[in-house]
């Protein structure tokens, strides 16, 4: 089984339904509808098939396929995938047909193609496929820029208010990134023996001042992907002008490859430098953390403050990856995939909230628990887990990276804790007034706020709400997958552990 070429497959399959489905009648929407979610259920197939064939005590990279591109450029199509990347991959594998039945009514309210709007979604979930999968790093950076294509037409031609400044502002932010990146991969290419296969380059030997350099022209891109304080600007925009399907791709996946590229590429690479602008890197997650969590704290937007609230998360991922530990680090992975799990949810259903009130403002809500209370608990439900309440999924790996960054950098993670204090503020000040409290008399008139939550919505959250639970409770599966790929990645960069603190018989008692 391990010799089917999976991660070919799974990339090319949803391209070739973007386009089979962006050719159907648009006199017939119903049909792209379910051509597009078929197709996005058998890549879920195929990605648990994966899953199950991969071995998690077998070879760090497994599935490995390539396939001659440019000979003369040492440039190859060639996948991989490590625990760290299969995880992710599963991550859109779920995510993308819980996206596509959440959107069924998005295209159709704005009076646009709806085939060319599910087109563009299957094809943004082959470009995020093979951002991950990639093991050629000219490769990488093909699908790295190929996939703000189709989100920003999904921004840009299916978005709400301003969302073609939203659109030109992420692709132009991105695109900034991805020229500091492809300097990065020329140096690159040229220290290194004029090959882009990873594992070639990860033998190579390099000056320091070289090495940093490259470093930098790979981190900046990935600072402004993930989104890091400061380049963090372009995602309140983007995540409050995107449909709430996107959003929660845009959030839950997409920037997720700036964190991803960072432990793949920045780390493993260029090892001395890393541990060089570590302090750097600290410091910018923890600003991150305190910093976008007291903006979201004052956002009247719902979907700004949950923008605002992936922000501080994504602080939290920093200082895993930074912390040098395999416990953060596993946190840290851990972290993007409950992320992903988590604020899709909560982007789903605050889309929810505004496709039935007509307003994304907090203000314009109050009390909705009184007309629409199963929704109202899903909500309240998603915020628990955005703030990363013990049994939910992202207490785990939020907890993980705490405790894995404390016996090495104490003040890092006492200053990343205040996080946790004030996500607890801005999600349940935001429950508050958006679902508990008076009745606002407006809604009380208003039609679409008669309607609780409907059977499909219900086929939507479900499996995102079983999978944070279950994750909360029982997150082995996954980190022993994450496990050896993490303990990989710190002996790339020359990191041990630190010995466990030895605790004598009478401090015990």
């Amino acid at each position: 089984m391990t010799e089917f070429p999976f991660l070919s497959v799974l990339t090319l399959a949803p391209l070739v339904g973007a386009l089979v489905v962006a050719f159907l009648p648009r006199t017939n929407p119903e049909l792209a509808k379910r051509v597009a979610f078929g197709w996005s259920l058998a890549v879920l197939a195929l990605s648990v098939a994966m899953w199950v064939a991969f071995q998690t005590g077998g070879e760090r990279f497994q599935f490995r396929e390539s396939y001659p591109w440019i000979p003369s450029w040492g440039v190859s199509f060639t996948f991989a995938a490590d625990g760290i990347a299969l995880v992710m991959l599963m991550l859109i594998a779920v995510l993308v047909p819980v996206v596509i039945l959440a959107s069924w009514k998005d295209a159709d309210a704005l009076k646009r193609s709806v085939p060319v709007y599910f087109a563009l979604l299957l094809a943004l979930e082959g470009t995020m496929i093979g951002v991950f999968a990639a093991a050629d790093i000219f490769l990488f950076y093909v699908f790295f820029e190929v996939m703000l294509v189709p989100m920003y037409f999904l921004i840009g031609s299916y978005g709400g208010h301003q969302r073609q400044y939203a659109a030109v502002k992420f692709f132009l932010y991105s695109l900034v990134g991805g020229l500091f990146m492809l300097a990065a991969v020329i140096g690159l290419w040229v220290v290194g023996g004029q090959t882009f296969d990873w594992q070639a380059l990860t033998q190579i030997d390099m000056s320091t001042g070289t090495e940093r350099w490259l470093f930098l022209g790979f981190f900046i891109a990935f600072a402004i992907k993930a989104p890091f304080f400061p380049f963090h600007t372009w995602l309140p925009d983007s995540g409050a002008a995107a449909p709430a399907g996107s959003a929660a791709l845009l959030v839950g996946v997409m920037d997720k490859v700036g964190t991803f590229g960072i432990l793949r590429y920045c780390l493993p690479l260029f090892p001395e430098a890393s541990k060089w602008f570590a302090p750097y890197a600290l410091a910018l997650a923890l600003i991150g953390i305190i910093y976008a969590a007291l903006l979201a704290v004052g956002q009247n937007d719902l979907k700004r403050l949950v923008s605002y609230t992936s922000i501080a998360h994504f602080g939290f991922i920093g200082v895993g990856i930074f912390a040098f530990t395999t416990q953060a680090g596993t946190g840290a992975v851990l972290y993007m995939l409950n992320h992903g799990l988590a604020t899709g949810l909560l982007f789903l259903v605050v889309g929810m909230l505004v496709a039935r009130r007509g307003s994304a403002l907090v203000s314009d809500f109050g009390g909705v628990g009184k007309l629409m209370p199963i929704l109202a608990g899903v909500f309240f439900f998603a915020g628990l887990a955005s703030l990363a309440l013990p049994g939910t999924a992202p207490f785990v790996s939020e907890f993980l990276v705490l405790l894995g960054t404390y016996p090495v950098n104490k003040p890092v993670a006492v200053i990343a804790t205040l996080g946790v204090i004030l996500a607890a503020a801005y999600v349940l000040w935001m429950v508050q007034r958006t679902t508990q409290g008076t009745l606002n008399p407006a809604l009380a008139e208003h039609e679409g706020m008669r309607r609780d939550i409907t059977l499909r919505e219900k086929v939507v959250v479900a499996p995102l709400i079983a999978l944070i639970l279950l994750l909360g409770f029982y997150p082995k599966p996954v980190t022993d997958v994450i496990n050896p790929a993490v303990q990989a990645t710190m002996q790339d960069v020359g990191k041990t552990d630190p010995a466990p603190t030895a605790v004598t018989t009478e401090a015990a008692k």
